[in-house]
């Protein structure tokens, strides 16, 4: 018994990605998302605090 006669072939191995050297421009665009993903959950944080804002009624 051969091991895959008729079956799936493996895929081939894809060559491991380079890690690319950031510069400063990169450093800097990272920073400022992550600094705005900060700001969307304190803002997320905010709103689900709150009640919602057309309660009321007679």
């Amino acid at each position: 018994m051969s091991g895959r006669v008729g079956g799936e072939k493996k895929p081939l191995k894809q060559p491991k990605k380079q890690a690319k050297e950031m510069d400063k421009e990169d450093m800097a665009f990272k920073q400022k998302q992550k600094e705005e993903q900060k700001k969307l959950e304190e803002l997320k944080a905010k709103a689900t605090g709150k009640s919602p804002l057309a309660t009321g009624g007679i």
